[in-house]
């Protein structure tokens, strides 16, 4: 097993986190359609390499993350109807049942935003929970995709993702116009109360942005710039 990297906490603003209490906030992700096998050996090697909670793979990957990651901490978590949340109900519960035959350990379901946008709650919902329900017990994470939502959409979402069973409210895919905010953080935060937990994700390139968004309430981050984040952060606790 890998082991969790030790040592006296540094502050970071108003956190007491460690570099290994940090690494496991981060959800790695590598989910550009061009990355090929030898980039998510890369990815998994880097998970390893700092106890990362998770690496967050299309698909496809999953068996490949599952093989080099078996008997070590880090999660192998996959995205569902990504990036855009619009394919048919029935694919998206397909997908998710095979991810998880696959080995994958949390799913990250994007809902469908059109559907929400045309206020249509009931197939939120028939949606959702179908996913939820046929994939079994792994972690489940909602993406409601902010950016295109208003905030009381925002608390909708977020409220219907919990009853339909997920651990997570997730901000972003990543691949909108705009990502993670401390705002919306907490808006999600607000919403979901201690039904679930908010995970941050979308343009989180550095620790400062990390920092704030954990201050903010979120106990999840996704981000292709883990390896960084760590560089920056025992960067830090050395020199201090």
């Amino acid at each position: 097993m890998s082991k969790r990297k030790k040592g006296k906490a540094r502050p970071y603003g108003s956190e007491k986190l460690s570099p290994g209490q940090l690494a496991r906030f981060i959800d790695q992700s590598l989910l550009k359609p061009e990355a090929t096998e030898a980039d998510i050996i890369k990815l998994c090697k880097g998970a390893i390499k700092y106890n990362f909670y998770s690496v967050c793979v299309h698909p496809y990957y999953v068996p490949l993350c599952k093989a080099i990651l078996t008997g070590y901490d880090t999660k192998v978590a996959t995205v569902i109807g990504f990036p855009h949340g619009v394919t048919m109900k029935n694919v998206k519960v397909y997908e998710a049942m095979q991810s998880v035959l696959y080995g994958a350990q949390e799913l990250d379901i994007v809902m469908n935003i059109g559907a929400v946008k045309s206020g249509n709650w009931c197939f939120l919902e028939e949606e959702l929970s179908g996913i939820i329900s046929a994939s079994g017990s792994v972690i489940h994470k909602v993406i409601i995709e902010t950016c295109y939502l208003d905030e009381e959409e925002k608390r909708s979402v977020a409220r219907i993702a919990v009853v339909c069973g997920a651990r997570f409210v997730k901000t972003s895919t990543g691949f909108g116009p705009k990502g993670a905010t401390v705002r919306d953080v907490k808006l999600i935060k607000d919403a979901v109360g201690d039904k679930a937990a908010v995970k941050a994700a979308g343009g989180i390139k550095t620790l400062a942005q990390m920092l704030k968004l954990i201050k903010a309430g979120a106990t999840r981050i996704g981000t292709s710039a883990g390896v960084g984040i760590m560089k920056e952060a025992m960067s830090k606790g050395s020199n201090e």
